[in-house]
């Protein structure tokens, strides 16, 4: 089966909203990209800059590529006494990524920021993340050895 995979790169987050009323944030960010969704490690935020430097793999058919329009980050702040806190996301969209890195085979976008939106839809901060598009991957099942001795 010809499958197409998208490899994300989750370098950083610059001047994001800080949630926390009392102590340090705790930032992690949620992807999700049609049906699948990941969670980056909690990274401290200690400074203006808040590290992740993590690698996600979304692997789908190429007929469902088509139909999978953006890709979605949301920085959340996790908190002790309370719901975890909305910090901001990032909607990329994916068409051009994918119709480039189909006709090519494969294509990489370095990384870059991109704005962080609020619950207002006004603009705090910026993550940066990159992106590594493969197309036409045949994945190879493993086969299951026969034993002789049934």
């Amino acid at each position: 089966m010809k499958e197409g995979i998208l490899e994300v790169l989750i370098v950083n987050a610059e001047d994001i909203r800080h949630t926390n009323l009392i102590g340090r944030p705790a930032y992690y960010v949620i992807l999700q990209c049609g049906t699948k969704e990941y969670r980056t490690k909690i990274s401290p935020g200690k400074h203006k800059k808040v590290l992740w430097n993590e690698k996600f793999k979304f692997d789908f058919p190429l007929s469902e590529w088509k139909n999978l329009t953006h890709i979605k980050f949301r920085i959340m702040d996790k908190e002790f006494f309370k719901n975890n806190g909305f910090v901001g996301e990032t909607r990329i969209h994916l068409g051009g990524i994918i119709i480039e890195g189909t006709d090519k085979g494969f294509i990489v976008v370095r990384p870059a920021p991109y704005n962080v939106v609020l619950e207002d839809d006004t603009y705090k901060g910026q993550i940066k993340i990159g992106f590594k598009f493969i197309a036409n991957v045949s994945l190879l099942r493993p086969q299951v050895p026969i034993s002789i001795y049934c």
